[in-house]
């Protein structure tokens, strides 16, 4: 499990685990070091090829390919207790391919899904997005300063962006080749939540509403693409996430 998850903090007497899914070109430190915040929850932060540890793997190609790994490694964690998914960006798409398939194959769905920074993949200002994965990298370099998805840090430091670059683009090739038609009823029946920053580029998040018959918000944050990097707006993220894991566990029982 060590080689997908990374976990900073166990705790056995938690009352949910929460799985955490990088954004483009991420890794998994950002989400694991919540498991010290998050009290009664243990956080399960995804690691995928090459980055981190796993840096001499190859990237995966496909969405198909990430659900695999994931689902093969965390379903005999996800019987033992309740637990919720969380994804930004790239990572909302994950989040959710993952749900879909733990819900069609194994009939297990989360108790709550966190979905982040980015529209349905089946709206139609997802499908209407240009493809960026095959720009060069000065042009793929720019569209990223120009739209604010690319973390501050990174952008401080252009050398150290440059070897980011093949992580961030393989991740976005697989989201741009990644398709799912809107659902004809809903998939899931837990609650789910979606956060936007107020001055990212405009994702549907409304469409999300379809892959659900449980209940469904909307919630804004100040700032842009990656507004939960701002140490605020995380301590209310973290809140909002630690209240509903809780109300979700007593449901759950």
């Amino acid at each position: 499990m060590e080689k997908v998850i990374n976990c900073f903090k166990k705790r056995p007497d938690a009352v949910a685990r929460l799985i955490c899914f990088p954004w483009a070109g991420g890794g998994s430190v950002h989400y694991a070091r919540w498991g010290n915040v998050l009290s009664s929850a243990e956080v399960f932060a995804v690691k995928l090829p090459g980055r981190e540890s796993r840096t001499r793997e190859p990237f995966f190609l496909s969405m198909q390919q990430i659900v695999d790994e994931v689902v093969g490694v965390l379903l005999p964690f996800l019987k033992e207790k309740p637990f919720a998914l969380f994804g930004h960006s790239f990572g909302a798409f994950t989040s959710f391919a993952v749900a879909h398939a733990l819900k069609k194959l194994h009939n297990i769905e989360p108790v709550h899904i966190f979905l982040s920074g980015a529209s349905a993949p089946y709206s139609e200002t997802r499908i209407n997005a240009p493809k960026r994965s095959e720009l060069s990298d000065d042009d793929f370099l720019k569209w990223l300063v120009s739209n604010g998805g690319t973390p501050p840090e990174l952008l401080a430091n252009p050398e150290v962006l440059k070897l980011f670059l093949p992580a961030l683009k393989a991740d976005l090739h697989v989201v741009e080749n990644y398709s799912c038609n809107k659902p004809d009823c809903p998939i899931l029946s837990c609650p789910v939540t979606c956060f936007d920053g107020k001055d990212d580029i405009p994702h549907d998040m409304k469409a999300w509403k379809d892959i659900t018959s449980g209940d469904f918000t909307v919630r804004l944050f100040d700032g842009s693409h990656f507004y939960l990097k701002d140490s605020g707006n995380e301590k209310i993220l973290l809140d909002y996430i630690t209240r509903h894991l809780e109300t979700s566990e007593m449901d759950y029982l």
